[in-house]
């Protein structure tokens, strides 16, 4: 392969793509928003750390503490027919099939992301009532998009009713300290490819949903 051909074709389309310039986005249900552990609020007004800005969790710190995302991919699946007469089977495609979403988090001190995912996953399922919320009231649109190195979205997809099914469990060990991470994993309606004018709209209206 010619390395000059390579880099002339990489050239006519804006560069290569990285996979470490992301964004996700997502206002989660207003549930989950509120700090509602007294206990820590207790702690931080004793220590002098207390802000009120803490009550409300702010969700555009979701992507600065997203460490990890896969954008879903999506498949065929086919039967096979053969044709009257004939012996030979052709594959005919009968649904589309979309791949799962997960996501790692970076914890802080506050547990803010471990508690919000929490808070969210009961206002699924009341553990006391065994009871299921309705899928409107816990299910909400999801953003992910690709950046490229001046953070301008090149590619973005909405998970249409995407709610959380799983959180991981939190390893700890002795020995040196380490970031703490967690996994979530997701279920969702389907997808929307979006683009780079519907992403940034998107971001924009997330936003704009967040401050009105």
């Amino acid at each position: 392969m010619d390395i000059d051909k390579l880099k002339s074709a990489m050239d006519k389309h804006s560069g290569a793509a990285v996979n470490n310039r992301f964004n996700v986005i997502f206002t989660p249900p207003t549930q989950s928003l509120f700090n509602l552990d007294i206990s820590s609020i207790i702690s931080a007004s004793l220590g002098g750390g207390f802000d009120p800005k803490n009550l409300i969790n702010d969700p555009r710190d979701i992507s600065l503490l997203c460490q990890s995302v896969n954008i879903p991919g999506r498949s065929l699946s086919t039967f096979n027919y053969a044709a009257e007469g004939t012996e030979q089977q052709n594959a005919y495609p009968y649904e589309i099939i979309d791949d799962d979403c997960s996501m790692k988090f970076l914890l802080t001190n506050d547990m803010y992301m471990r508690k919000m995912f929490d808070n969210w996953m009961k206002s699924i399922y009341d553990i006391e009532k065994h009871k299921f919320s309705f899928k409107d009231d816990y299910s909400v649109d999801v953003t992910l998009q690709m950046l490229d190195k001046e953070n301008n979205a090149i590619y973005g997809v909405k998970l249409q009713k995407a709610y959380p099914v799983k959180i991981s469990g939190i390893d700890l060990t002795q020995g040196k300290d380490e970031l703490v991470e967690f996994q979530v994993d997701w279920k969702y309606d389907k997808y929307k490819e979006l683009g780079i004018i519907g992403s940034t709209l998107s971001k924009a209206s997330s936003f704009l949903d967040l401050i009105t």
